[in-house]
């Protein structure tokens, strides 16, 4: 008679994704030929449109152009003003972009779009080793089809990049678990990975692996694992990729007078005492805490709906911890943890929408490592059923409150500006969403195209999804459901585009271009940030009417700082001189222009530009 099988053997067992040897080895190229067709579809189709926008998207482009144009790839520059804030890794790649295909929309996001794709591989690689070649597959779909990840690839910022590092030291981590002595070729592409997730996004880049790696030897009781990593090299081979790019920006950006330099500033400013909210200036509002955990929950619509059960293969209790684990085990209890890190770091910090993306990539191996478990056992297909329903309800009630807005909402007028039908709610413009929810029912008619098909899109998708997982046929209920995501962020996408001239001055630009000439002054109406796409479209500094902050305000401290920022009686005295002076702003009668002589040369997106003489043929 065989040993009886414990409970914890049995869900081990139960854990596991086997395939037949020939499926196998036939599936490798379909997996990556699929895997590049839903990047090429969702995401590389989406590098061309809209023009970059105004904030974060062109201050990081214009940082990367002037760093082409300076030759200096130490000292990150914007308006010609020092910009010390940021690690340089994601600058590096534009600017190589630039280097290579010249300045353009496209070349700006093509290096973001990439790391997508490396992201991407990367993902399939860790869920096929650690499950499979099926899971491997299903966790790539998922993240690629997930909708955060998307929509917050729409700009440039480095989140997402952060969690192809983490996939990338999970990789090189759960390695050396398997290995009795872990190679040094192991350790040190995990010392890699966290040297170059540290020039991705600084600190967060380091604290965020090891928190991972302790908190999962803590509670697997198998600390002495960390005397196994080669500890000594490894060192040296982080501090010789991380350290250089430091010592010299502390060296090119030193302490002047009271002026604290670059380490103060990047280390301290930016990185403790903006975790703790007491960054200088302030410029950042934080989302409450629930709504930030729905919405980590909500960024891997529409396959959050699987997690619940992805869960339960988890070594739980205390004794399944301390008991050797498998693969299998060892990867879902470590992607767990990787989550939790990422999110508990931020619950207790000031927090954006996005800042939780480095997490997405462990939640979608775990929902991958689950949907390629459903078929073989009649409990996890009835879990899948019970997520179908659930989904197609979630589904009813949205397409419920789009056709209501659908009804709401009127036809826009031919030539209509999108400005005059939202409703504006500044206080809510710190955050990474909040000129959206400017929209008012008039100003939905302007998008009914996309929300028609994105309520169709749903339906469809959802409904089917259901019918056959019923039918015991859950393959196609996921490729019904990717198809459905690649129809609906199609739709986000061509909304996105109609919003755009909301979140972008590149029309105003446009404009100006037909009149400027050098020695010409351009002039923001408030602060940099607002419309930055003028300095980067135009390739010319812009001076900003507003007293030094934000973005700007560290870097004009130095005394070699270009003067860019102007007080209302130096802006008259640059209003009445011989040069055209071209002043971007969102009010329709900026208080700087009263008493002065002012023409109304264009209007966009709610933003217009006066020059201080009349330039309409």
């Amino acid at each position: 008679m065989g040993q009886p099988v414990s409970q914890g053997e049995a869900t081990a067992t139960n854990c596991l994704v086997l395939l037949p040897s020939r499926e196998t080895s036939r599936l490798p190229f379909l997996s990556l030929s699929i895997i590049v067709f839903l990047w090429l579809t969702i995401y590389f189709a989406s590098i061309f449109t809209p023009p970059l926008l105004d904030d974060v998207d062109t201050i990081h482009a214009e940082a990367a152009r002037e760093m082409v144009l300076r030759h200096d790839w130490v000292t990150l520059y914007t308006n010609g003003i020092r910009y010390l804030e940021k690690a340089p890794l994601m600058y590096w790649s534009v600017a190589a972009s630039y280097e290579l295909f010249g300045v353009k929309d496209w070349s700006s996001r093509l290096p973001l779009m990439l790391g997508v794709l490396a992201l991407l591989f990367v993902t399939y690689a860790v869920g096929k080793r650690a499950y499979g070649e099926r899971a491997g597959l299903y966790s790539a779909v998922v993240l690629g089809t997930s909708l955060g990840p998307y929509i917050f690839t729409r700009f440039q910022i480095p989140d997402l990049i952060v969690g192809l590092w983490l996939a990338l030291s999970a990789y090189f981590f759960l390695r050396s678990l398997e290995q009795q002595e872990p190679s040094r070729w192991v350790c040190w592409g995990f010392a890699a990975t966290c040297a170059l997730n540290v020039l991705t996004k600084s600190l967060i880049g380091l604290v965020f692996p090891l928190a991972s790696i302790l908190l999962y030897l803590l509670l697997t009781k198998n600390l002495r694992h960390i005397l196994k990593l080669h500890l000594l090299s490894s060192t040296l081979v982080f501090v010789a990729i991380a350290a250089p790019w430091h010592i010299l920006a502390a060296l090119r950006n030193p302490g002047q007078g009271a002026l604290s330099g670059f380490l103060w500033f990047y280390f301290v400013n930016e990185q403790f005492l903006r975790y703790l909210g007491k960054r200088v200036p302030a410029g950042y509002d934080t989302v409450p805490l629930l709504i930030f955990w729905g919405l980590t929950v909500l960024w891997v619509a529409p396959w959050m709906v699987f997690l619940p059960q992805s869960l339960r293969c988890l070594p739980w209790k205390l004794g399944q911890l301390r008991a050797p684990l498998n693969s299998a085990q060892r990867a879902s209890l470590f992607f767990l943890i990787w989550a939790v890190v990422v999110v508990g770091f931020f619950t207790f910090s000031t927090r954006q929408e996005y800042y939780t993306l480095p997490a997405i990539p462990a939640m979608a191996l775990l929902i991958g490592s689950w949907l390629a478990r459903e078929p073989g056992s009649e409990s996890e297909a009835r879990a899948g059923r019970i997520s179908s329903w659930v989904l197609f309800a979630i589904v009813l009630l949205g397409s419920a409150v789009g056709i209501a807005l659908l009804f709401m909402s009127k036809p826009a007028t031919s030539g209509a500006d999108l400005a005059d039908l939202l409703q504006k709610n500044p206080q809510d413009y710190d955050f990474a969403l909040g000129h959206f929810l400017d929209l008012t029912p008039e100003a939905l008619g302007m998008f009914r195209p996309q929300l028609i098909a994105a309520v169709v899109a749903l339906l469809i998708g959802a409904g089917l999804n259901v019918w056959v997982r019923y039918r015991q046929k859950p393959k196609y209920g996921n490729m019904l459901l990717a198809g459905m995501m690649v129809a609906l962020l199609a739709c986000v996408h061509a909304a996105f585009v109609t919003f755009s001239p909301i979140l972008s001055s590149r029309q105003l630009a446009r404009v100006i271009e037909q009149h400027y000439k050098p020695g010409d002054v351009v002039a923001i109406d408030g602060q940099y940030h607002q419309a930055s796409t003028l300095n980067f479209y135009l390739e010319t500094r812009v001076r900003v009417l507003h007293e030094p902050s934000g973005n700007l305000w560290y870097g004009s401290k130095f005394p070699d700082a270009p003067r860019v920022f102007e007080t209302p009686a130096s802006f008259a005295q640059l209003w009445n001189a011989s040069s055209s002076v071209f002043l971007w702003t969102d009010q329709d009668a900026p208080k700087e222009l009263l008493g002065l002589p002012h023409y109304l040369l264009a209007r966009s997106g709610g933003k217009s530009i006066f020059t201080n003489r009349d330039l309409r043929p």
